[in-house]
């Protein structure tokens, strides 16, 4: 890692303090061009189901797989090809890649009552309430994002709920979910303080229907610091936060309201608090990066696939406990086991390499949309997503062309229009937005949703009537 002081680590200390047990995985999208059609480029063969990497929670003993199953993108009905419409959650699948990852070893999933338009906890449920109780952990969220969910009354509902959904009756892990988003501090303590609620879940910590108490943390400094600075009197027993390579030293620079992991993970550490990582590849942003991204990382490990890197740089880790990984396709949770069954990590020359990389990743103006869906639904009907990875996809591929004199600007001018109305219906493009700004409130990453949808169509229209 980096050569200075700032955080306290020097090069040496690194490995002493990250440790040399870390964490490899290819995970969730493997440098594919798109979601539906996944290809593999990270080794065939048998995946052994008894070399797992496995961490220790200091806390509780836990002995939990560093492949984590992130339960916000499960697998749906369309992508089977029942039509786009349909969005229920293909639960066969599901049952299937639960099988599939217990039988190999993940131990950890991952899900809460705001995924999958509030279906992940039920699919969750049925999928996992088909093993013994004592083969998995589940960890889910107190996600009481709206303000007709702060009363006290309302966000206990959504915690019992979470338990009969779930068909459990104990939570391995509970989150304070999104701590530092919206309006910080001040939307923390009416979530979680004013209502009693913290509280509520300390007791029912001692009671021993939560096992392990933590929060996630997205945006406000402030509100981690202060978490942090009354861990004495709370005990946190873990916190889920955002890293990855290019996070790690660019995150305030791509969005002034983000905290560079780097500072997230020392302030950890200094507490002995494991930490669980999320977005490991920024919502498939780091393994569809730019073509010249894709040769450099090929070129050094031509049979690993782009996002092994990712998930090889978050496992590195000692106090990492587990990785979270959103997979959902079969081909995605092989590739991951493959990469951590068992850890090869990181050595020091790939990490100066990785920090090389993220430096060059800098030059590609991205739009960083993780492709959470908390923006939705736009009461438009506008795919802000959908809209911000086309733009994403077409900067990576090279097909943003500066100016009609461009050398390629023909074709590029035809990939992005072409691939914009496949990818998103005319009705629910860019141009239908109007500005409302019920969406920017609910990123994590703090995107500025209308000024970024304007800025796409004003490009769009230049694209369609050639004065780009």
């Amino acid at each position: 890692m980096e050569k200075n002081n700032k955080s306290g680590i020097d090069r040496r200390k690194f490995f002493k303090v990250f440790g040399t047990g870390a964490a490899v995985s290819a995970a969730a999208f493997y440098g594919c061009k798109n979601n539906a059609g996944s290809s593999v480029a990270g080794g065939e063969g048998e995946i052994p189901t008894d070399k797992m990497t496995y961490r220790t929670s200091p806390t509780t003993g836990d002995k939990v797989s560093l492949l984590g199953y992130g339960c916000m993108r499960l697998p749906t009905i369309s992508q089977r090809g029942a039509g786009d419409n349909s969005d229920d959650i293909d639960q066969d699948m599901v049952n299937r890649l639960t099988d599939y990852a217990i039988e190999h070893g993940v131990n950890y999933f991952d899900t809460s009552p705001a995924y999958c338009k509030g279906r992940s906890e039920h699919a969750m449920g049925i999928a996992l309430s088909r093993h013994p109780r004592n083969s998995y952990f589940i960890a889910t969220k107190l996600s009481n994002f709206s303000p007709e969910t702060w009363s006290r009354e309302a966000s206990m509902a959504m915690y019992r709920n979470s338990l009969k959904e779930l068909q459990v009756d104990y939570i391995d892990y509970m989150l304070l979910h999104g701590v530092g988003m919206g309006n910080g501090l001040d939307e923390f303590e009416k979530r979680y303080i004013d209502n009693g609620i913290l509280d509520f879940l300390i007791a029912e910590r001692k009671a021993g229907r939560i096992r392990n108490l933590g929060f996630s943390y997205h945006g406000d400094i402030k509100v981690f610091d202060y978490l942090l600075s009354i861990h004495d009197s709370i005990k946190w027993d873990f916190v889920q936060i955002q890293l990855n390579y290019l996070d790690w030293k660019y995150a305030k620079e791509i969005n002034p309201r983000n905290t560079n992991a780097e500072y997230l993970y020392n302030e950890l550490q200094k507490r002995n608090i494991p930490a669980i990582i999320m977005e490991p590849l920024l919502g498939g942003r780091l393994s569809n990066v730019h073509d010249h991204i894709v040769s450099r990382l090929k070129q050094r490990r031509p049979e690993d696939s782009v996002a092994s890197w990712a998930f090889r740089f978050a496992g590195s880790f000692s106090g990492v406990l587990t990785v979270l990984s959103g997979m959902t396709y079969m081909e995605h949770l092989q590739d991951n086991l493959r990469t951590y069954s068992p850890l090869k990590p990181l050595t020091d020359e790939e990490f100066d390499f990785l920090e090389q990389t993220a430096a060059l990743m800098m030059q590609y103006p991205t739009v960083p949309c993780n492709d959470c869906k908390y923006c939705m639904p736009c009461p438009y009907g506008i795919d802000i997503p959908g809209v911000l990875l086309h733009y994403n996809k077409c900067v990576n591929e090279g097909n943003i062309p500066e100016n009609i004199g461009t050398e390629n600007y023909r074709k590029a001018r035809r990939a992005f229009l072409v691939g914009y109305d496949r990818s998103v219906p005319k009705l629910r493009q860019a141009n239908h937005c109007i500005g409302c700004n019920q969406c920017s409130h609910h990123c994590p990453q703090g995107i500025d949703i209308p000024e970024e949808l304007h800025r796409i169509d004003s490009f769009v229209e230049k694209l369609k009537q050639n004065v780009v």
